[in-house]
């Protein structure tokens, strides 16, 4: 055998081997891409109950069970106002109220008192006490109240209520003369001038009070 025909013997095996292969691929590609269809389920039979046991019933809502529909929400009413009873008797009056009694003075049982002759430019201080007469001279001086501020004045004042009467003395075979009302006021111990005593011979004024008298407390109501 020549060596072109041993070329042509081994082609056409080749040949015969690529179709054999090609023929085994078409035939496993269709099967391997199509999906086998799926048999049909059989109907599964119940399970068997054994005997005498009875289907439990099924449950369902008793129409007096269903829900009822909520009432509807009433409105808020204002409470009635309370009834006005009338009563027999009289309302009582109102009770006033009391104002708060201003401070008192403080009161003295004696004024002190200087006198002055203006003739004889003699001085003399003396002590008078209240209700009781001093007689200086030819004066005779009758102290009513001998006071000093409260503690809600303005100003601290020493005052004394004086009278002042003349009563000249009686001479030797002659009665005395009557007497007669000079002065008659407050005088202010930090003011001289204020309400000063006009005599032509005599001057007088007050220095202080002393020996104080205790206030009585207020009256209770």
């Amino acid at each position: 055998m020549s060596r072109r025909a041993s070329w042509i013997a081994a082609a056409a095996v080749l040949a015969g081997l690529a179709g054999t292969g090609a023929a085994l691929a078409r035939q496993a590609a269709p099967q391997s891409a199509q999906t086998p269809p799926t048999a049909p389920q059989a109907p599964v039979a119940p399970a068997a109950r054994p005997a005498g046991a009875q289907q439990a019933p099924e449950l369902r809502p008793s129409p007096s069970a269903q829900t009822a529909p909520a009432p509807a929400a009433a409105s808020p009413q204002p409470a009635p106002a309370p009834a006005v009873v009338a009563s027999d008797k009289p309302a009582s009056p109102a009770v006033p109220v009391k104002p708060p009694e201003p401070a008192k003075r403080q009161r003295y049982a004696i004024a002190i008192l200087q006198a002055l002759d203006k003739v004889t430019t003699e001085t003399m201080r003396f002590e008078v006490p209240v209700g009781q007469p001093i007689r200086y001279k030819t004066l005779v001086f009758t102290v009513r109240a001998c006071e000093t501020a409260a503690a809600d004045e303005i100003a601290p004042e020493t005052t004394a209520y004086v009278i002042v009467d003349t009563q000249p003395k009686a001479q030797a075979g002659r009665p005395a003369p009557p007497g007669r009302q000079i002065y008659k006021g407050w005088m202010y111990a930090s003011s001289p001038g204020l309400n000063p005593l006009e005599h032509p011979v005599y001057d007088a004024w007050l220095i202080a009070c002393k020996q104080s008298i205790p206030v009585a407390p207020p009256a209770k109501p």
